[in-house]
């Protein structure tokens, strides 16, 4: 872990706007938990989407849960790094 600044363009509950040093445009920040939730819901809209989408726009829907899924994977393993407890419970 390492600390610096960041430059804060908007405090929003679950959709802070941020610039991290050395890149050149700002963030969106996602809380972890809004993360499991959206998750969640693309598996759900996945599986609701199975067998009515045509094989594209299921594979793009797929896709983009799978990126989700890529994104809360990496956030567990950093926390688990640094023993942070997660901020929701996957049972």
């Amino acid at each position: 872990m390492r600390t610096e600044i960041v430059e804060i363009y908007s405090d929003a509950t679950n959709a802070a706007v941020l610039r991290h040093p050395g890149r050149h445009f700002p963030g969106v920040l996602v809380q972890g938990d809004s993360l499991y939730a959206l998750c969640r819901q693309a598996d759900e809209a996945c599986e609701a989407a199975r067998g009515v989408l045509d094989e594209d726009a299921y594979d793009e829907l797929n896709a983009l849960r799978n990126a989700l899924w890529s994104y809360l994977t990496h956030y567990k393993v950093v926390l688990g790094e640094h023993e942070i407890p997660l901020p929701f419970s996957e049972c």
